[in-house]
């Protein structure tokens, strides 16, 4: 225990030299700590964060994220709106031009027709064109091919052909259509009685598994003569059920078509429609003949 002790008793000069010795200690501690809070190297502005700049990189992640995440569905591109048109990537000089063009009640009928009336670059037309979607009408176009032989073909040219009612005919007459069996015809007035009377001829190409050829043969014997009386649907009034009576639209779309009237305070032009996902652009035309405003 004593030789413990010893370890811990200093003389007078001993003990001054181990006061200075924490002096010291302390007075470095101190100088550490303050030098800390005032040290400010000229290289650390080169890693300071610009919240300006920041904002900006932010804006163009998120405007870059919303692009990734906008899917584009088939559209007629006779129907574009100005916000369709943003959405592509067309200038405002290039909408501009689609609309001057389809005031004059004209209508692109290909990607080359769109290309030479809104002057879009190449590069551009490769991205959306996979995208346009014609009415079947102007893309499945066929050349008709009879069987009939060439003496016959004369014979018929200056024969004039008085065309029937196509809202009124029987399934017995269009039978003696070459192409038409039966079904097909029993088929085709089906149709025409659930439409309630085709309102275009446009809607007999709609019939199901009749070929376009021989639609063409109808059409060349038959025309609407007398139009259906149709009581139009408003379309901001009507609710999403009495919408999805209307053949094209079914109850789904309907939904969609009364939920985007309710955000945009009701629906002011037909072509507003083209804006909701799913609908068929393509069809904007004949559809719109059964909806009011």
């Amino acid at each position: 225990m004593n030789k413990f002790k010893s370890h811990f008793k200093f003389d007078k000069q001993e003990r001054s030299g181990i006061f200075f010795l924490l002096l010291l200690i302390v007075l470095f501690q101190m100088i550490h700590y303050y030098c800390s809070l005032f040290y400010n190297p000229s290289n650390d502005s080169v890693f300071s964060l610009d919240e300006e700049q920041q904002i900006v990189v932010d804006s163009l992640k998120r405007e870059k994220q919303n692009k990734n995440n906008y899917k584009v569905f088939p559209f007629n591109p006779n129907y574009i709106t100005d916000y369709k048109g943003y959405q592509l990537g067309m200038s405002i000089q290039e909408i501009d031009r689609l609309h001057s063009f389809r005031k004059e009640n004209k209508f692109i009928n290909s990607k080359q027709d769109f290309q030479k009336v809104t002057q879009v670059s190449d590069s551009l037309l490769d991205i959306i064109s996979p995208y346009f979607k014609f009415p079947s009408w102007i893309t499945d176009k066929k050349p008709y091919k009879s069987n009939i032989g060439h003496k016959a073909k004369l014979n018929t040219a200056n024969k004039i052909v008085v065309k029937q009612d196509l809202n009124t005919v029987v399934a017995e007459e269009l039978k003696k259509i070459n192409g038409i069996g039966e079904k097909l015809a029993a088929r085709i007035v089906k149709y025409r009685n659930k439409l309630g009377g085709f309102l275009t001829e446009k809607q007999l190409y709609e019939v199901y598994y009749l070929e376009k050829d021989v639609a063409q043969r109808v059409l060349a014997n038959y025309k609407i003569i007398t139009a259906p009386t149709i009581k139009k649907i408003d379309i901001n009034k009507s609710s999403a059920y009495e919408i999805s009576q209307l053949i094209y639209l079914n109850y789904n779309l309907s939904k969609k078509i009364v939920e985007y009237r309710e955000l945009n305070n009701g629906i002011n032009s037909f072509d507003d429609l083209l804006n909701i996902e799913e609908f068929p652009s393509e069809k904007i035309d004949i559809i719109s003949l059964y909806l009011q405003l």
